[in-house]
C-alpha cells in the first residue's frame, strides 16, 4: 500500500472517531468506562480492508451507530427494561438500536443517509434461494426488517419483502397499536423500552420451549456488543463468501484511490461539522432573539496554520525577549500556586485508627509491648479534583501591543505552572477575520440587505494550545499572538459558547473557564444594522446560561474596564502589569475554596 493510501485511510479514522465524538457528546468516547459493556469503542472498527465502497458506508454507519448508543442508550435503563422471556431478548435489543439510530437520524440528515445506504447495501445482500415457510426465516431477522421498515422509513427490496410477510402480521397484531406511541417517545428510553419490553413478553409467536433455548442460547453474549451486531455481522461474513466467487476478479483490480477516499473523508468532515452545529444549536437555544446571518464563512483555526514555521519561530523569540524584565515576579507566583496545588495532591493520612490498613510504624511498641494493640491508618479523602482549565483570551484590535503581549506571556507561564501540577490547559483566542464584515457583509449586500440580520462578520475563534497538548508543542503557537494584523474585532457571546462546548466535553471532575477581555463586545459591521446592545445581550445571556445551568467555573478578568455587569466572577485591573498577578491569586484562591469573587 502507498504512503498516500495509509495517510488517507489514517485521516478517514481520525476523522470518523472525531465524528463519533461530536455525536456522543463526549471527548473520551474512546476511552469509555466498562460501566457498559454493549458498546465497542470506535478504535475497534477495522480500517485495513477498503476494499469497496460498500466497506466505506458500513464503517461510517457503525461508526455512528457506536457514537449514538453512547449518546442516547442508558446501560441501567436497558438492563431494567429486560424482558424475563429468553426468546424476547435479541429482539428487544433489536428495537432499542433502532430507536437510537432512528434519533440520530433525525439529528442530522447526514447520519440518516449513512444508515440507510448501509442497511440497502446489507438488504440487497441477503440472498435466500428456499423460502417455503414461516421457519426459513429467523424471527430476529424478521424483526429487524419490520424495524426498518416501520421505525426507520428503509424501502425494504422484493426479497426482504417476502422474509417478512412470513412474519408481518404477527409483529403487527402486537405493535401496530402502539406504533404511534412508541415513536412519540424515542426520546424517552425508559418509557419506549419499558413499552417495548411489555409487548415482547405478551407476543404469541414465543410459545415453544425449544425456541426459548435457543434465543437464551444466542442471549448469552449480551454483556459483548450487542446480539443484532453479533448476527448482522455473521450475516455479512456469510453473504460475503458467497459473493467473494463473482466479485473477487473485480475487486483485485480496484485500487484505493478508485474508492475515492478523498471525498470520503471530506463527506466524515462534513458530517462533523455538521455534528457541531447541532451541538451549537443546544446552547443557542438559551438565546432565541440572538441571529446569525450566514456561518459559512467562519473558521475555527489551529495557530500553527496562521502562520509558517520560521515566522512562527521568530515571533515566539519576541515573545520570549519581552518575558526578560516582567517573568520573575510572575515565576514567582507561579510557583507559589504551583506549591500550593501539589500540597493538595500529596497524599495524608488519618492515624491510630482500629481498622484500615496496618501502621508499620507502630509495630516496634507492640514488640515491646505484646499488650499493646495493633495500629490502623487511613488514607484521608482530597479536596483536589482532576481540573481543566481554559483560557479564552480576547483578540481584538483593542488589546494590540503591551495587553496581548501580557496576556500571552501570562498563558505562557501558567500552561507551564499547572501543566507540572497535573491541571491540564487549553488556549483559545477569538477575533473576525476580517474588518468591516468581510465576506459575511458581502453576501448580504448581495442579499438585498435584509433588516435586522443578526450578526454580520467572519468569525475566527484561534485555538493556540489545546488541552491534551503539552507546552513544549505549543510553545510557538503562544507567539503568534503577537502576529500583526490578527487582531481585529471581537463578538464575545458566541466565542464563550465556543469554548464552553470545547471544555463541557472535556472528562475532569472540575472545569475552570478564563476569560481575559478589554471590555465590551464589539463589531461595527454587526452593530451598525442591529440594535446597539445586540451583541451586549448575547454575551449576558450565554454568560448566565453556563453560571445557571452548567457545573462550569466561569471567571472574567477585564483589563481597564469593568465587565461584573457580564459576570458574577469578574475582576477589574487598571494597569495590564497586573494580569499575571490577577490571574494566578484569583485560580489560586478557587483552588482554596469556592468563595465568591469581589
Amino acid at each position: 500500500m502507498s504512503n498516500k493510501e495509509t495517510n488517507l485511510k489514517e485521516k478517514f479514522r481520525i476523522a470518523l472517531s472525531s465524528t463519533a465524538k461530536v455525536i456522543a457528546d463526549d471527548i473520551d468516547i474512546n476511552n469509555k468506562s466498562s460501566e457498559d459493556k454493549r458498546t465497542k469503542d470506535i478504535s475497534s472498527f477495522e480500517i485495513n480492508d477498503l476494499t469497496s465502497p460498500s466497506d466505506f458506508i458500513k464503517l461510517r454507519a457503525e461508526t455512528d451507530s457506536t457514537a449514538l448508543k453512547k449518546r442516547f442508550s442508558n446501560e441501567k435503563i436497558y438492563r431494567k427494561n429486560l424482558p424475563s422471556n429468553a426468546s424476547s431478548k435479541s429482539l428487544y435489543n433489536i428495537a432499542e438500536k433502532i430507536r437510537y439510530e432512528a434519533l440520530g437520524g433525525k439529528m442530522l440528515k447526514g447520519i440518516q443517509k449513512n444508515f440507510s445506504e448501509n442497511y440497502s447495501q446489507i438488504i440487497n445482500r441477503k440472498r435466500k434461494d428456499q423460502l417455503k415457510k414461516k421457519e426459513d426465516v429467523p424471527v430476529a431477522e424478521a424483526f429487524e426488517l419490520y424495524m426498518l421498515k416501520n421505525f426507520h422509513n428503509i424501502d425494504l427490496n422484493p426479497l426482504t419483502s417476502r422474509m417478512l410477510n412470513f412474519w408481518e402480521k404477527d409483529f403487527e397484531q402486537s405493535i401496530k397499536k402502539h406504533k404511534e406511541f412508541l415513536l412519540n417517545n424515542l426520546e424517552n428510553q425508559n418509557t419506549y423500552s419499558s413499552k417495548f419490553s411489555e409487548i415482547l413478553e405478551e407476543m404469541d409467536i414465543f410459545q415453544s420451549d425449544e425456541e426459548d433455548q435457543e434465543e437464551e442460547n444466542q442471549d448469552q453474549g449480551q454483556e459483548n456488543p450487542s446480539n443484532d451486531d453479533q448476527n448482522k455481522d455473521n450475516q455479512d461474513s456469510k453473504d460475503e463468501n458467497d459473493e467473494q466467487q463473482t466479485e473477487a476478479s473485480v475487486d483485485a483490480d480496484y485500487s484505493i484511490d478508485e474508492f475515492n477516499l478523498d471525498d470520503q473523508l471530506s463527506d466524515v468532515e462534513s458530517n462533523e461539522q455538521n455534528s457541531e452545529q447541532v451541538i451549537q444549536k443546544k446552547i443557542d437555544n438559551a438565546n432565541l432573539d440572538y441571529k446569525i446571518f450566514t456561518t459559512q464563512y467562519d473558521e475555527v483555526v489551529k495557530a500553527e496554520n496562521l502562520e509558517n514555521a520560521d515566522e512562527a519561530t521568530k515571533l515566539r523569540k519576541n515573545l520570549d525577549q519581552q518575558l526578560v524584565g516582567f517573568q520573575d515576579i510572575i515565576t514567582k507566583l507561579a510557583n507559589k500556586l504551583q506549591r500550593q496545588l501539589l500540597a493538595k495532591q500529596n497524599r495524608a493520612w488519618e492515624f491510630d485508627l482500629e481498622e484500615g490498613l496496618l501502621d508499620s510504624s507502630k509495630l516496634p511498641r507492640i514488640i515491646m509491648d505484646p499488650y499493646n494493640s495493633l495500629s490502623f491508618k487511613k488514607e484521608k479523602d482530597l479536596d483536589f479534583k482532576d481540573t481543566v482549565v481554559t483560557l479564552l483570551i480576547d483578540n481584538s484590535g483593542s488589546m494590540r501591543g503591551r495587553p496581548i503581549t501580557i496576556a500571552a506571556i501570562c498563558a505562557d507561564i501558567l500552561s507551564r505552572t499547572l501543566e507540572r501540577c497535573s491541571v491540564k490547559v487549553e488556549i483559545l483566542g477569538f477575533t473576525t477575520k476580517n474588518w468591516k464584515g468581510g465576506q459575511s457583509r458581502e453576501f448580504w449586500t448581495k442579499n438585498s440587505k435584509p433588516k435586522t440580520p443578526g450578526r454580520l462578520n467572519d468569525l475566527r475563534h484561534i485555538i493556540y494550545k489545546g488541552a491534551d497538548t503539552h507546552w513544549r508543542q505549543a510553545k510557538n503557537n503562544l507567539g503568534l499572538m503577537l502576529k500583526e494584523g490578527l487582531l481585529k474585532e471581537n463578538i464575545d457571546g458566541e466565542a464563550i459558547s465556543w469554548a464552553y462546548n470545547r471544555i463541557k466535553k472535556r472528562k475532569e471532575e472540575r472545569k475552570i473557564l478564563m476569560v481575559i477581555s478589554d471590555g465590551a463586545p464589539v463589531d461595527d459591521s454587526t452593530l451598525s444594522v442591529n440594535s446597539g446592545d445586540f451583541l451586549e445581550k448575547h454575551l449576558k445571556k450565554m454568560v448566565k446560561f453556563i453560571e445557571n445551568k452548567s457545573d462550569i467555573e466561569i471567571l472574567a478578568i477585564g483589563i481597564g474596564h469593568d465587565v461584573s455587569r457580564y459576570y458574577d466572577r469578574a475582576i477589574k485591573i487598571t494597569d495590564v502589569n497586573e494580569l499575571g498577578d490577577v490571574m494566578i491569586s484569583q485560580l489560586s484562591s478557587l483552588f482554596e475554596t469556592k468563595r465568591e469573587f469581589h
